[in-house]
């Protein structure tokens, strides 16, 4: 369920809660760069599993969607107490081996974007970590979830 008042980039975002607690901070008193990292990697897998892209379906067909670039803009600081929802959506896929997402980060409190980041991924086979074609099931998924107007591949 999205929060009404947010301005999201695209349209209907799949949404992750965040409570930012004091472990999240660095010297600074803000949300440390590493913690972000790793809220896109939650709402990454979250997602996916939402859509059918299962663990286990990564195990049944050996193959999974790795990361290979992930670009980060940061807007505003996060701080200790700070409840933020963040919201990804996948923007492209090339019908083979590589799918692109976006993410945006906000502050529900004063409606402000913290956070805008995109990544991209390649398929890879889970034995040999290499290169490998999108399973037909990743694609379907994949096809199906794309949204227009986003960062692309």
């Amino acid at each position: 369920m999205t929060d009404q008042s947010v301005q999201w980039d695209l349209p209907d975002p799949f949404i992750l809660d965040i409570q930012v607690v004091e472990d999240d901070t660095d010297r600074l008193g803000h949300a440390n760069n590493v913690v972000y990292v790793r809220w896109l990697e939650d709402i990454s897998w979250a997602h996916i599993e939402s859509l059918g892209m299962t663990w286990e379906l990564h195990e049944l067909t050996g193959k999974a969607m790795a990361i290979t670039r992930t670009e980060v803009d940061y807007l505003v600081a996060a701080n200790a107490g700070d409840h933020l929802i963040m919201g990804t959506w996948l923007t492209g896929f090339d019908g083979r081996f590589r799918s692109a997402r976006q993410f945006q980060l906000v502050r529900p409190a004063d409606g402000k974007t913290l956070m805008r980041a995109v990544s991209t991924h390649a398929c890879i086979d889970l034995k040999t970590q290499r290169p490998s074609r999108a399973p037909k099931e990743f694609a379907d998924i994949m096809n199906a979830a794309t949204v227009a107007g986003g960062k692309g591949l």
